[in-house]
């Protein structure tokens, strides 16, 4: 079976076979391969069955299903990051005529547009895309199944419509447009929407027999964006990377980490799976891990990364069903971040600091609560609560001087310096949080300066 693992411990290695072969054999699966990727490229690859007579190897084309979803993502967020539209656009602004309202672009990437599940017709992904060769013809008469916004709604359909919104102000098909803006610069050079030898058949496995059926292999057409590309356990395994660290060449830092914060309110308050940005998100444990999952008739797939963990982890299976493919993905890299945990690099300091920033270090009170303050590269700003709060924040500078909130409460919000006539800073607002150098500094604007006799001792009965 082909397997590499440079780095990876004898027994960790075995480990990861066994989850292979064992999962590979119980759920009868013509063939499955995985791989683990740590520090940027793979550190396994194995695969278990056969595709034209042998183990399948990383260059074997798999179709990826709705893994294209967050292609997909990548070419509307480079739009937005372009200035050519905004994600609380609705969508008929640049696509007029698509019937869904006011359902914004960034509901679509979410999935809280409210739009139906799947397109009208029979089962889209085993009929042939010429069944709905207009976008028009991806949407029920009354597409909208919930009030857009109000809660998340998986839906084929909305995905859909955002590659014929790529395609709309690119002025190219979207995959035209992936392969230049993504592909190519992430040398994904097996990855695209038809395949190409070697790639393994999709295939429907009997439930009560050891006998399969073939799946037919459809061009989705307008449907293509919700699941139509192929690629390889190699090609993914670079995608997994890009998702750890990131390329700018594809996308800037903080949208890539805009893809996997929560953008959907979950239906109980401690949620164990959730949605970004055209990026799933899955709670094991302590463990976030964030990718897609991918099922088209004869193909399962998956990508996940955990970026406390510095793991990405990939499948690929030409199986209809059998295998929970998430699950079992995710298995694997808990198996290697559990037996090898993270070793992290050596604490080096800053290249260079604004000493302005410098000063603004150290701890700030919102009223009576303490936070501290850091600078960070490239003129980033780190809040966090001394308590272990959950309020705080990383925050990118901005081009008027401000910061502005990355993640959590704070997500979006804008840090200002507030200065007295000298020129001092007397106090930081975040999203109208007063932060001062004194626990409810008399001194300060609200929540400073209420009291005139400010603190006092004694027991509050006696205050």
């Amino acid at each position: 079976m082909p397997s590499t693992s440079p780095d990876l411990l004898p027994e960790t290695t075995r480990a990861l076979r066994h989850r292979l072969a064992t999962t590979q054999v119980s759920a009868r699966a013509p063939s499955l391969v995985a791989a683990v990727v740590r520090d940027g490229r793979p550190v396994w690859l194995e695969g278990w069955g056969s595709v034209d007579g042998s183990p399948p190897g990383g260059d074997v084309q798999y179709r990826i299903g709705s893994i294209t979803k967050t292609f997909v993502t990548l070419l509307v967020l480079r739009l937005r990051d372009e200035g050519r539209l905004t994600l609380a656009d609705p969508l008929d602004r640049h696509l007029p005529g698509t019937a869904v309202g006011e359902a914004t672009i960034g509901s679509l990437l979410s999935h809280t547009a409210g739009l139906a599940a799947e397109p009208p017709g029979p089962w889209w992904e085993r009929s042939p895309g010429s069944l709905r060769p207009e976008v028009a013809d991806v949407l029920l008469d009354d597409p909208l199944v919930h009030p857009p916004g109000r809660r998340f709604h998986y839906s084929n359909p909305g995905f859909a419509l955002l590659g014929a919104l790529v395609a709309q102000l690119r002025g190219k098909p979207w995959t035209e447009v992936l392969a230049a803006e993504v592909l190519a610069p992430l040398g994904m050079t097996r990855t695209g929407p038809h395949p190409a030898a070697p790639h393994a058949e999709g295939w429907a496995v009997h439930p009560w027999a050891d006998v399969l059926l073939p799946e037919p292999i459809q061009d989705y057409g307008a449907m293509g964006p919700a699941g139509e590309l192929w690629s390889t356990a190699d090609d993914l395994a670079r995608f997994a990377a890009f998702l750890l660290a990131g390329d700018e060449r594809v996308l800037r830092a903080d949208s890539l980490a805009e893809m996997r914060a929560p953008a959907s309110a979950p239906e109980v308050s401690s949620w164990q799976s959730n949605y970004g940005l055209g990026t799933q998100l899955l709670r094991r444990g302590d463990r976030l891990l964030a990718g897609h999952t991918g099922s088209v008739p004869g193909f399962l797939a998956t990508v996940w990364v955990s970026h406390d963990d510095g793991l990405g982890v990939v499948a690929l299976a030409n199986t209809t069903a059998g295998i929970p493919i998430g699950g079992f993905t995710a298995d694997l890299l808990e198996l290697v971040a559990d037996r090898e945990p993270r070793i992290p690099a050596p604490w080096q300091p800053l290249p260079q600091v604004d000493r302005a920033l410098l000063d603004l270090a150290g701890p700030w009170y919102w009223g009576p609560a303490a936070y501290g303050l850091r600078p960070l590269a490239d003129g980033w700003l780190e809040l966090g609560s001394l308590a272990g709060g959950d309020r705080g924040t990383r925050l990118r500078p901005a081009a008027d001087g401000t910061w502005v909130g990355q993640s959590g409460y704070f997500a979006g919000e804008s840090l200002r310096l507030r200065r007295d006539e000298s020129g001092a800073v007397t106090h930081l607002d975040l999203g109208t949080f007063v932060f001062t150098r004194r626990p409810y500094d008399p001194a300060a604007v609200i929540p400073g300066g209420v009291d005139e006799p400010g603190w006092r001792a004694g027991s509050p009965a006696s205050a």
